[in-house]
């Protein structure tokens, strides 16, 4: 409304004695909308997650909006494919930063993904990260929440060692920080459970064809793997693991295996395959049965299944929601200083805060049984061991 017609307006109104109409038409003015551009890959080889993340990206818009939007402005979500290269991904946020007008943007994607935007955004615009993640990503403006190699690793290796003879590692992985990070941990943690790494290798997206790697696992003698394979690649991988008639006295493990995953691979290739997470919907907490049945409720029995790279877009955004309320703003600086002091926020994992660029919360080992996943151990709180200065 221009300051003109508001003040005839007003005018109107004072004449007729109606004056508390006027701090209703000035919020009314100032309220609007927040634009969200919410990435998610749609395509690519992790598009196995991309329908359920928008699925739980909208769940959380419902919740938000309904309680009355982020500091009083309805979230207006855009989503974005980012399931392909980062230049590709970088130029389609461009687009919805600075021709549709996003304040905000959620990122639910891969690790080179994220550099590329954090190099586009330059501590510009509010970027939360929610997925598992290699730990240590800090800038001005960037919050990142998924689970990090210390909460899913640390704790899980030494017990697999423990319980179930985990002692000969071979690391398997995608050609990208994301893997190569992580192993690097992995790395560590193996060496202080007294085992052994007895080979290690990065495949390209597109591999379809793993004889000669299920061969060199074959041969190096290893009783367990890693994989740090994505979406399509790890599916395939997996498939063809236990077609080579490793999976009866190999275990696995996967931090990126989740229940879309699992039903790719199959009940019939899914035989001591584990995965460590800090969200599966096997889990028996209220707070996860409460999610799982308002998933189930909106989207019925076809809906892909939940797991927590999806979840974690739902948490990604009511993390936002309760970091803009703390700050009182949507600038990056209040932000900033608000995530500085500590924010907490409700999930289906239970109550989470971030400080600092830190998020403790429990981690659950799961193990498959057929195409579903049976939690075997739980780790209580574990620390994301991800501050940031």
């Amino acid at each position: 409304m221009h300051r003109r017609d508001f003040m005839k307006t007003a005018t109107g109104l004072v004449a007729a004695g109606a004056f508390a109409q006027i701090g209703a038409i000035r919020q009314a003015a100032a309220a609007g909308s927040v634009k969200i551009g919410i990435l998610i890959p749609m395509s690519g080889p992790a598009g196995l997650f991309g329908p359920s993340s928008k699925d739980c990206a909208e769940l959380a818009v419902d919740q938000i909006n309904a309680g009355g939007g982020v500091l009083g402005q309805k979230i207006e979500p855009i989503y974005v494919d980012a399931g392909g290269a980062p230049a590709g991904v970088t130029q389609s946020a461009l687009k919805v930063w600075k021709g549709q007008g996003a304040r905000v943007f959620i990122g639910m994607h891969d690790s080179a993904v994220r550099g590329a935007l954090v190099n586009l955004f330059k501590g510009q615009v509010p970027y939360v990260y929610t997925p598992v993640y290699e730990g240590g990503a800090c800038g001005k403006g960037l919050y990142a929440i998924g689970e990090t190699p210390s909460q899913q690793l640390k704790p899980v290796i030494p017990w697999l060692a423990s319980s179930k003879g985990a002692s000969k590692w071979y690391l398997i992985g995608n050609d990208y920080n994301w893997p190569r990070d992580t192993n690097k941990a992995a790395k560590g943690y193996i060496a202080a459970s007294h085992g052994t790494i007895v080979g290690e290798e990065y495949l390209p997206f597109a591999v379809d064809n793993f004889d000669s790697n299920l061969a060199k696992i074959k041969q190096t003698g290893a009783n367990a793997v890693l994989v740090t394979l994505v979406g399509g690649a790890s599916v395939g991988f997996n498939r063809a693991f236990a077609s080579f008639g490793l999976s009866d006295s190999v275990l696995r493990l996967g931090t990126l295996i989740e229940e879309n995953t699992l039903a790719g691979i199959g009940a019939q290739s899914s035989k001591n395959l584990f995965s460590s997470a800090g969200f599966f919907a096997a889990v028996d907490t209220p707070t996860v049965q409460a999610f799982d049945k308002k998933y189930a409720d909106k989207f019925g029995p076809k809906a892909p299944a939940l797991n927590t790279l999806g979840e974690s877009c739902y948490d990604g955004l009511l993390f936002f929601d309760a970091l803009a309320k703390k700050a009182g703003s949507l600038k990056v600086a209040d932000l900033d200083s608000a995530a500085d002091k500590g924010v907490s926020y409700d999930s289906p994992r239970g109550k989470l805060t971030y400080k600092k660029g830190e998020v403790a919360s429990n981690i659950y080992l799961a193990e498959a049984s057929g195409a579903s996943f049976k939690i075997v151990k739980t780790f209580a709180n574990v620390s994301s061991g991800a501050t940031c200065a």
